[in-house]
């Protein structure tokens, strides 16, 4: 199993790339910000439904910043939500604040509820770390999946991404008899290809959800990943491979049984050909963030000598010889398996 450094840096947003947020509409201002919300007093430990510790914890603020804080949190949901109009949030209550303390970045997630109906959303308050934000965008541009996220100086606001974590979808669900398996098994595939062509690296069952939809006599599968601080960061090819997680498992054993290697490589070169239209409708933002994450500083420089020799027996290519950065791999690894010029 790829094993991942204890604990990533997190690094700060440069220039270029505050720019290339504020070009695509990313950069805001809150009323809150990440450094506020840690001025809690108390906490409580916050379980599941099955009564086991989620690892994260309820928090509480004094009793003087409670109206203005909860305020300034339905603000921010009504920017990332309906683009600030204030109206959105007339029925709306903050119903907790819950702090991740086992994270990297110990992110904060704010629970929405709409007290007409009891409908409830979450979003969620962060650090700004520009691995992540870079993570983002990619995801954004090259996925089926639209990302919607804003910047605030150095806080980071997101949205919740609904699905079945991994982990409890393959012990709960995945042998429960009312699943499509092959097709389950051609999404990890395509999932798979996408983390390794733009360097998404930490995909393990706990770090990505499954989204069930219902097609007809079928079911249709979308598994999105829902953790980009790895993204372009550690040096060993493996770490962006989902394929070599333990915890992946389950779903690597039923494509071995269900997939030939023949459909495997279909899947993978339908991915890419898949990839490669996102490029071309969005050539001008995806080179734009290029520029931005080729000057960027994203990991130790040994790091990048190691993925890049890596890369470089991966794919036979010399192409990788001259990279510098960790944004120089992201941009030569996706001009090297979509065949065209980024």
């Amino acid at each position: 199993m790829p094993k991942i450094s204890r604990k990533k840096q997190v690094y700060p947003i440069s220039e270029p790339l505050r720019s290339y947020l504020g070009e695509h509409a990313r950069l805001t201002q809150v009323p809150i910000t990440y450094q506020d919300l840690l001025r809690y007093n108390n906490t409580i430990p916050l379980y599941d439904k099955l009564n086991q510790d989620t690892l994260w914890v309820t928090v509480f603020y004094p009793q003087q910043d409670m109206d203005w804080m909860y305020y300034a949190l339905k603000t921010i949901y009504s920017l990332l939500k309906a683009d600030g109009d204030m109206s959105v949030i007339e029925h709306l209550y903050v119903d907790r604040v819950d702090l991740c303390i086992y994270g990297n970045t110990r992110p904060f997630r704010v629970r929405i509820v709409n007290r007409i109906n009891d409908n409830f959303d979450y979003f969620y308050i962060k650090h700004a770390d520009a691995s992540r934000i870079y993570g983002l965008e990619l995801e954004h541009i090259l996925s089926p999946n639209r990302m919607s996220y804003l910047v605030a100086s150095q806080t980071l606001i997101e949205e919740h991404i609904a699905g079945i974590p991994g982990d409890l979808f393959f012990q709960y669900q995945l042998h429960d008899g009312s699943q499509n398996l092959t097709r389950l098994a051609k999404e990890f595939v395509k999932f798979n290809e996408r983390c390794v062509v733009r360097l998404l690296g930490d995909m393990h069952a706990t770090n990505f959800v499954i989204d069930v939809t219902p097609d007809f006599d079928e079911l249709h599968y979308r598994i999105r990943a829902i953790d980009f601080d790895q993204q372009s960061y550690e040096g060993r090819k493996a770490i962006y491979m989902p394929q070599y997680f333990k915890q992946n498992n389950p779903i690597i054993q039923v494509g071995l049984k269900l997939m030939t290697p023949e459909s495997v490589r279909q899947y993978q070169t339908e991915e890419h050909a898949l990839m490669a239209t996102r490029v071309r409708s969005s050539r001008y933002q995806i080179q734009h963030l290029m520029h931005a994450m080729a000057n960027d500083t994203l990991a130790p420089p040994d790091n990048v000598v190691q993925l890049k020799n890596d890369l470089t027996e991966l794919y036979k290519s010399t192409a990788f010889a001259h990279c510098q950065s960790m944004g120089d791999l992201v941009k030569m690894s996706l001009q090297v398996v979509l065949r065209m010029d980024i």
